[in-house]
């Protein structure tokens, strides 16, 4: 499912992908979108019976593509990969997944790599988060003080227990599902230790924060839940031989 953005952005990244593929896999289908909103539409129609869904396109593709699936309980029914399409930044979650930028490399993953299941935090919301997300420390103003930067006063709870409250800033929070659970790290301020803890699911609240999730900003909201989805992903990534 070739994505009209990558046709735009770099239409001899999506020819190499497109000759590469269908020489490799005789029976595959080309579907060339002609607006994104068309996905949706398009993953209904093809997904199931074992065969792979192949994203040519950046981020944004890959990520709605998986909000679809999610959405309509058919992420696991097949492997899905992607042909990362565009520059560097655009492509940030897809490399991070550990698939190549490079459209041959890439390419030749889909054909010969091996299909790994990762997990998945969803969000209350409906949205997706592929690899970790963050709440960082407001930027401080130039003319302040050190010492008095502003700092984020929230409520972290993991799966109920309260890691950390409004009474006391943080200055940073970080979320990953790993192992079939969310792995959270607050960052108290000052310096103290930090506090970590493993759940099924974690809950921030507060002052409105915004939050960095598949390499973007997003935001601001006053709370937000976020969940594991263990193995919900299914992604084909290139074969790295034991060692």
């Amino acid at each position: 499912m070739i994505d009209p953005t990558a046709r735009r952005t770099d239409g001899e990244s999506v020819r190499i992908a497109r000759d590469v593929l269908c020489a490799g896999a005789t029976d595959a289908t080309v579907c060339l979108l002609d607006r994104p909103q068309a996905l949706a539409q398009a993953l209904r129609r093809r997904v199931g019976r074992g065969r792979r869904v192949v994203i040519v396109g950046d981020d944004r593709a890959l990520l709605r593509a998986v909000r679809v699936l999610h959405l309509h309980g058919r992420l696991a029914a097949s492997p899905l990969a992607v042909v990362p399409v565009g520059p560097g930044p655009s492509v940030a979650v897809a490399s991070a997944l550990g698939v190549p930028t490079d459209a041959v490399a890439a390419s030749r993953a889909v054909l010969t790599g091996t299909d790994q299941r990762l997990d998945l935090l969803t969000d209350d919301t409906g949205g997706v988060v592929l690899g970790a997300l963050g709440i960082p420390a407001p930027p401080a103003r130039m003319w302040w003080p050190t010492v008095h930067r502003p700092r984020r006063r929230l409520r972290v709870e993991a799966d109920g227990r309260v890691l950390a409250d409004v009474d006391r800033p943080v200055s940073g929070v970080s979320v990953r599902a790993a192992g079939g659970l969310a792995e959270v790290v607050v960052r108290p301020c000052p310096d103290d230790a930090d506090v970590t803890a493993r759940a099924t699911s974690v809950t921030v609240s507060g002052p409105a924060f915004n939050y960095r999730a598949n390499a973007v900003t997003q935001g601001p909201t006053r709370t937000r839940t976020w969940t594991v989805s263990p193995d919900a992903l299914w992604l084909t990534v290139p074969f790295a031989p034991p060692r």
